[in-house]
């Protein structure tokens, strides 16, 4: 936009926007040069003045909006000596803002006037400033503006950087006092204001929500006392309870950080302690909102407390620390009879039990053993199923199952501490008196819940309980409850490591013949397929005399409605299987089920046209067949390396079929998708025994990717490179390798480059980047002197120096491993004969763009590249010193030269000083991580 528009002209686009008669191709050109005009320097003025006018509520939304926008994105349009007027604006169109303003235009205006706060470093102590104007703007307003001044500071966009963010902080730490003073002003004076009470309390949860406060800071404020009056009176509405305890919460946060101050802990512990009455009130009452409160609370306090309770307990002689009443208060909750407020509970048992696993201490875990135990009673009863129940749980829409999930989780987590064998001793002995006493099906359901969720811990010589559970099973009368049989079923499958062993295998043929019966009873053919699975993979040796019976029921398979993931997970059982049988066995096992995978797809190839659009999880559906397909191939194996070996002669004749199939779907990027990674396995399972399919599948692959850009087909050409760059013997057949996979990589280049040379073309392709630089990954590490003579290589190394600021994580960790792997190939290695030759040309690589490389590997930490991906920057960065150090250092000091010392604010970004500081940690580190922290630090000054 060249010229500024007229304020009438932005009104008409307005208009045009909202109207309901304007026609959709009218309001989509609207739409576009409002955005236009919002991205340009005009909007600070015509937001301003639309502001000013208030002409109607379209008008001051789209001006709140842009005005929000442009101070998160643009505020380097800005010269210096125009904030303060800004500010100045912005207070005064939010002084003019009442009770009938739209929420929202306040909510806009309010963050627009924090974010210029944050980034104006001009205004001191804004906070203080915003609080001092209790008297000309409406208390909500005040209120807003400072809840959203503190949850901006971390804001991405605004990338205030490390030294303003520390400077704000101890602003912050400095103001609270006042804020403090300006809410505890509010909940007094309009203590009959609901609306300002709510906000006082979100306020007060927002300035402690940042961490830069200490606990005597805050503990004798008014607002947290005022808050604990709320909580423990039942009077009030709901929301403000809520609030109330969403302030509390954040104060509790607080205490990890400040776990060192006894007599304050106390304090704070019999504060939230006197809490539990209010608790049992709303019990009784059934207000299931407020119980979730406090238990919100209950629970922030343990965790919060989860070092100090497990550390002070560990040097306290045997005496349990008295933060440890904590948990007493989270006992009472998971006992609560409502399951979503146990499930509130779950991340402190979590945390607590992994706190116990890592110091392993016998009397400590044994102080903390009664609550897990007490625990897993609660989870008992808590994943009993209504007895009213019809039917089976559904899984996949039930929050129950969801929850019975989660729980099952959980035990496995904590059992170690109350020991599994006594667990399963425990519900055991319920089972046992089922016969004798009045106990219902969902009490016996849920505890053969809780074994499935230990079954596996069981050691494998048990023959105590376990032999008794598996003959109860098995005897089981077909009137029992079906989820009591569900369950059954799903014990059994987790059973399997026990049924493995030598002294229990007696027990495979009963148990398999009972599942066989079970697979063909509708309701409970799921899981039985999954413990089938289970069984078939873990007793592999023993179930080689099964396999025709399990091959029988693949027969099947498709009449009893399985889901595809079920029917897999039974594919994947009887192939582990068939890797076992006999060599005279092999061949006619996987053309079985492996021709009854490829028939129904070749059947599809056939009889559908290009535009026949298959349906999803059906067998109309060539993914469905295909996927069946990889978990057979995934789960073979040959008995030799060699060609003749009746599994590498099987898997090679499927290739004609599998070609087809490829063709036939060559648009459609979903299914080639599957195909591929079907092809994957494939090509894996023979490749150490033949080279029969690295030129068909190849040259099919380099063909298909000139004319649908697929980027998978990249990913086999890495999957042949890994398998056939460097597993033979014979230079001979190495040679013929070698050229084909060259030729291979020559094909793809010009159009994968087509795709990275459109405008933000690496950013629209990630998955294409990845693929295609773990293709040359692989070059690099399989035939390091052949692709180092290649002419193409050159342009792929331009390329990934302009790549190192993708921001997407496997795309950018494919680059960096490829600029890693290259810069290894040139040092010594046993399996690299050409070293010598090697190395001379990566001397020659790094002297030409070494330079360019550290600029943007360090342009890019600092203003594209997430914390996590740093690690491979200074993976790349060290092997560069590896070569050169000095040359490197001089590099790294030119590029760090070049940030900018000041960033759109006009603030300090890094000083010389850090920047200096930065730059000696390179010259001398003890380990990577040092110079990984060095490096995040530093790139937090310009964030």
């Amino acid at each position: 936009m060249e010229d500024s528009p007229s304020i009438e002209t932005v009104y008409e686009a307005i208009y045009a926007l909202y109207n309901q008669n304007t026609n959709p191709a009218e309001k989509q050109r609207a739409s576009n040069w409002l955005n236009e005009m919002q991205k340009s320097v005009y909007a600070w003025k015509i937001a301003d003045e639309l502001l000013a006018r208030k002409v109607d509520l379209n008008s001051c939304y789209l001006a709140a909006q842009t005005m929000r926008s442009k101070l998160q994105n643009s505020f380097h349009e800005l010269p210096q000596d125009s904030h303060a007027s800004l500010r100045d604006a912005l207070l005064n169109h939010l002084s003019e803002l009442d009770d009938t303003t739209d929420g929202v235009i306040a909510t806009q205006l309010c963050v627009a006037l924090a974010h210029l706060a944050l980034q104006m470093g001009s205004w001191k102590n804004a906070a203080v400033d915003i609080a001092s104007r209790y008297n000309s703007l409406k208390t909500c307003f005040i209120l807003e503006l400072l809840t959203v001044l503190p949850e901006e500071v971390n804001s991405r966009t605004l990338r205030l950087g490390a030294n303003r963010r520390s400077e704000i902080y101890a602003e912050f730490s400095d103001n609270l006092p006042a804020v403090n003073q300006l809410l505890e002003l509010c909940l007094t004076s309009e203590a009959n204001n609901n609306r300002i009470k709510i906000r006082s309390y979100k306020c007060f949860a927002s300035w402690l929500n940042i961490r830069s406060v200490s606990l005597s800071q805050v503990w004798h404020s008014s607002v947290l006392s005022n808050a604990f009056n709320v909580l423990c009176s039942f009077d009030g509405c709901n929301m403000i309870q809520e609030a109330a305890a969403d302030a509390v919460i954040a104060f509790l946060q607080n205490l990890e950080d400040n776990n060192n101050q006894d007599e304050i802990q106390i304090e704070i512990i019999n504060s939230v302690s006197r809490l539990e009455q209010a608790y049992m009130m709303s019990v009784t009452s059934e207000d299931l909102d407020r119980t979730v409160n406090y238990c919100r609370i209950f629970t922030e306090l343990a965790e919060s407390l989860v070092m100090t309770m497990v550390n002070k307990s560990l040097g306290s002689n045997g005496l349990p620390h008295f933060s440890i009443k904590a948990l007493e208060l989270v006992i009472l909750c998971a006992n609560h009879h409502d399951y979503e407020v146990l499930l509130i509970t779950f991340n402190v048992w979590f945390r607590l039990s992994e706190e116990l696993y890592k110091i392993n201490n016998v009397v400590l875990t044994e102080m903390f053993k009664p609550y897990f135990e007490q625990l897993i009673g609660a989870l008992y009863k808590h994943c009993m199923i209504d007895t009213d129940h019809e039917g089976l749980l559904d899984e996949g829409t039930e929050d129950f199952a969801d929850f019975r999930m989660k729980c099952s989780d959980l035990i496995k987590d904590v059992v170690f501490i109350v020991s599994s064998s006594a667990v399963f001793q425990q519900m055991y002995m319920l089972l046992q008196t089922a016969s004798v006493s009045n106990v219902t099906w969902d009490q016996m359901e849920a505890a053969l819940f809780i074994m499935q969720a230990i079954a596996r811990n069981i050691l494998p010589h048990e023959n105590e309980v376990v032999p008794k559970v598996v003959e109860a099973i098995l005897n089981m009368p077909e009137t029992a409850h079906i989820n009591m049989r569900y369950t059954s079923v799903m014990l059994l499958g987790e059973l399997c490591e026990w049924i493995s062993h030598e002294q229990h295998s007696e027990t495979l043929e009963p148990i398999l013949n009972y599942l066989q019966y079970c697979l063909r009873q509708p309701n409970l053919a799921a899981v039985t397929a999954k413990s089938l699975h289970s069984i078939c993979t873990t007793c592999r040796h023993h179930m080689v005399k099964h396999l025709s019976g399990l091959i029988e029921i693949l027969k099947v398979v498709d009449m009893l409605n399985l889901p595809n993931d079920v029917a897999i997970g039974l594919l994947k059982g009887v192939a582990v299987i068939v890797a076992e049988v006999p060599e005279e066995h092999v061949y006619k096992a996987i053309k079985e089920i492996c021709e009854r995978q490829l028939s129904p797809l070749l059947a599809l190839v056939e009889s559908t046209s290009e535009k026949t659009v298959p349906e999803t999880n059906t067998s109309t559906d060539p993914i469905y067949w295909l996927d069946r397909l990889s978990a057979i191939l995934r789960h073979l194996a040959t008995k030799s390396n060699n060609e003749k070996d009746p599994c590498v002669i099987a898997i090679v004749e499927m290739w004609p079929s599998m070609s087809k199939i490829c063709t036939r779907y060559k648009t459609d990027s979903r299914i080639t998708e599957h195909f591929c990674r079907c092809l994957r396995f494939m090509i894996r399972l023979v490749s150490r025994s033949t080279t029969a399919l690295l030129a068909p599948v190849a040259q099919q692959m380099a063909y298909l990717y000139k004319e649908h850009h697929h980027s998978c087909y990249l990913y086999i050409g890495s999957i042949l490179v890994d398998e056939y760059g460097s597993k033979y013997d014979n230079p001979l057949v190495m040679t013929q390798c070698h050229s084909l996979l060259l030729e291979m990589i020559d094909a793809f280049i010009e159009p994968a480059f087509r795709l990275f040379s459109e405008k933000d073309g690496l950013r629209n392709y990630p998955d294409t980047v990845d693929d295609f630089f773990r293709l040359a990954c692989r070059f690099i590490q399989k035939l390091p002197m052949p692709f180092l003579q290649s002419p193409v290589l050159e342009v792929i190394i331009r390329c990934s120096i302009t790549a190192v600021s993708l921001d997407h994580k496997e795309a950018n960790a494919s680059v960096m491993k490829f600029l890693i792997d290259l810069l290894l190939c040139g040092k010594s290695r046993k399996d690299n004969i050409n070293n010598e030759e090697c190395r001379q040309y990566v001397t020659s690589i790094i002297n030409s763009i070494g330079e360019q490389l550290i600029d943007n590997l360090i342009q890019a930490s600092v203003f594209s590249l997430q914390s996590y991906m740093l690690p491979d920057v200074i993976d790349v960065i060290i092997e560069l010193m590896a070569y050169d150090k000095v040359q490197t250092l001089s590099w790294l000091s030119g590029a760090v030269e070049k940030l900018p010392k000041q960033n759109s604010a006009g603030l300090v970004t890094a000083t010389n000083e850090q920047c200096l500081q930065f730059l000696n940690s390179f010259h001398s580190y003890e380990n990577d991580g040092e110079l990984c922290r060095s490096l995040r630090e530093f790139s937090r000054y310009f964030r």
